[in-house]
């Protein structure tokens, strides 16, 4: 049975949320709270499986609950009306296993939170479109160059290859480093994959 405790500030959602939960064979409700001091006293209290919380709570957001509810051992689901990258972005930070939105069906609820049990994340596809939508910060020369170094060109050839100087190469390397906050090459080619910005 997968125990969960419900945090959502407008009493009839809180309620409907419940009943809903509680439908679920292999799930119970063991406690609701509205704001989010409370829901860590019931975090603390009933040590569920699962917290789904909303982020705009009196008292304590869902976010300032969220790094002390993850700390009691439960994992936390955000349930929000705020597709905001800035929101998603805090939430990853507090170690957030879920995050999805209100519109979105009441049966994605409980399928997210089995998934979350079975030690996955579950982010809503807005969100992860934002995530990787993000603007690249390197320069077109310094695109140029990380794009050599993928190919698995040397200094020496990507010097060549765009008629510079090895040194030149070096601190277009180092600033490439600095701009995606990688400490190596192989880091940023990678991160460059995952954010679609190779060709």
């Amino acid at each position: 049975m997968i125990r969960i405790v419900i945090a959502e500030d407008q009493r009839m959602m809180l309620g409907a949320l419940g009943s809903l939960l509680n439908l679920e064979e292999d799930m119970e409700v063991v406690g609701m709270a509205n704001n989010g001091v409370d829901a860590i006293k019931l975090v603390k209290q009933f040590k569920p499986d699962i917290c789904v919380m909303d982020i705009e709570m009196p008292e304590k957001t869902g976010l300032e609950a969220a790094e002390e509810i993850r700390d009691l051992g439960c994992k936390v689901i955000i349930l929000t009306t705020f597709a905001r990258s800035g929101y998603f972005q805090q939430a990853i930070k507090a170690g957030v296993k879920g995050y999805l939105l209100k519109d979105s069906p009441s049966e994605e609820l409980a399928d997210s939170i089995r998934s979350v049990m079975a030690g996955r994340k579950i982010y809503a596809p807005e969100l992860m479109d934002d995530i990787y939508s993000e603007e690249n910060p390197l320069t077109v020369r310094e695109k140029a160059v990380l794009e050599l170094v993928a190919d698995g060109k040397n200094t020496k050839e990507i010097a060549d290859k765009l008629s510079i100087k090895t040194g030149t190469v070096r601190n277009y390397i180092s600033q490439i480093l600095d701009k995606l906050e990688v400490s190596n090459r192989i880091e940023a080619i990678t991160q460059s994959r995952k954010k679609g910005w190779f060709k």
